[in-house]
């Protein structure tokens, strides 16, 4: 017999899903964490414990333990256990240090202390956020999200941050915002993107967007950490979106500035190929990109191969509709 909880409409095969005497495993490892005072979700501890085995060197790349964070419990189960770590962190698309998946070595170059997020534009209180800010102004809490790339592979990823929408309270948009745009860090002596010979003439710095009512939307959420430590550099760090039901591209890492502004605002990959890259960017398993289906996606696992990875039929909004769909009705 398999055990899982229905998510967001979707369901998984028997053979994708949790064992059930895994599962109450696991949940008991939670009761007794939390009995103790830890207070980290075993779905997150499991996926650390995974991770244990890997490259010294990709070990000595991950972020500082974050204690005392509470697993939120409408976002403990994604169908799957999470992808990992060791995985998470070694295939990962970060265009300013290269094309390649396999970056997590050179995004070590990004200077993360000190760091400042300026949020402005169309509000009421302008703030700007240090690093400690980033921690410790907002309450943590850790979400397991599906992570869906818009090449077609996706991965089970518990995040560490904050709600999106704690962050609009705290500098209060004007009714005249209707749309956010957020940039990225960039320094050409730091990020020397892509190897190819235009990388320069690119349109740097990287930045994504959202509308108001996407970014107020219960899923919309701010990362600092990930797998139970603060964010490893490859992951986006200090801060980055997480924005699920979207193809990864939509969630800007390394974040220096957010607006909030009036009209829809120019995206990276949007004004590269806006018809490969729309800015709404949500995953329809129906409309395929120009040059691949979208109707499966490739779990990222054991396997180096990536067309040798499991496969499972793609969701409309990534398994999410039933928090986004009435966004877009």
């Amino acid at each position: 017999m398999a055990f899982f909880r229905a998510c967001s409409g979707w369901q998984l095969s028997e053979s994708q899903v949790t064992a059930e005497g895994v599962f109450w495993q696991r949940r008991r490892f939670l009761k007794s964490l939390i009995g103790a005072g830890a207070g980290f979700a075993a779905a997150s501890a499991g996926a650390c414990q995974q991770s244990t085995i890997m490259d010294g060197d990709l070990a000595n790349t991950l972020g500082k333990p974050l204690g005392g964070v509470r697993l939120n419990q409408a976002f403990a189960d994604a169908g799957r256990q999470p992808t990992a770590q060791k995985y998470a962190s070694s295939y990962n698309n970060f265009y300013e240090f290269g094309g390649s998946k396999n970056i997590w070595a050179s995004a070590q170059a990004l200077p993360t202390d000190p760091w400042t997020v300026e949020v402005t534009g169309l509000v009421k209180y302008p703030q700007t956020y240090d690093l400690d800010d980033l921690t410790r102004r907002f309450a943590l809490e850790e979400r397991i999200y599906r992570f869906r790339c818009v090449e077609a592979w996706a991965m089970v990823v518990p995040w560490i941050g904050f709600p999106m929408r704690a962050l609009m309270a705290a500098v209060e948009p004007t009714s005249a915002a209707r749309y956010v745009r957020f940039t990225s860090f960039y320094d050409p002596a730091v990020t020397p993107g892509p190897s190819f010979g235009f990388a320069r003439s690119l349109p740097w710095p990287y930045t994504e967007g959202l509308t108001v009512a996407e970014m107020a939307n219960d899923l919309a959420f701010f990362a600092v950490g990930v797998y139970g430590r603060t964010l490893p550099k490859q992951h986006g760090a200090p801060i980055r979106m997480v924005v699920p039901w979207k193809y990864g591209f939509k969630g800007a890492k390394s974040i220096v500035k957010i607006e909030f502004v009036a009209q829809q605002p120019a995206t990276y990959w949007n004004t590269l190929a806006p018809n490969e890259y729309k800015f709404e960017a949500n995953v329809e398993p129906e409309v395929s990109h120009p040059r691949w289906s979208q109707a499966k996606e490739r779990l990222v696992g054991e396997s180096t191969a990536l067309f040798s990875w499991e496969e499972q039929p793609t969701v409309i909004y990534n398994g999410y509709g039933e928090y986004v769909a009435a966004l877009y009705g």
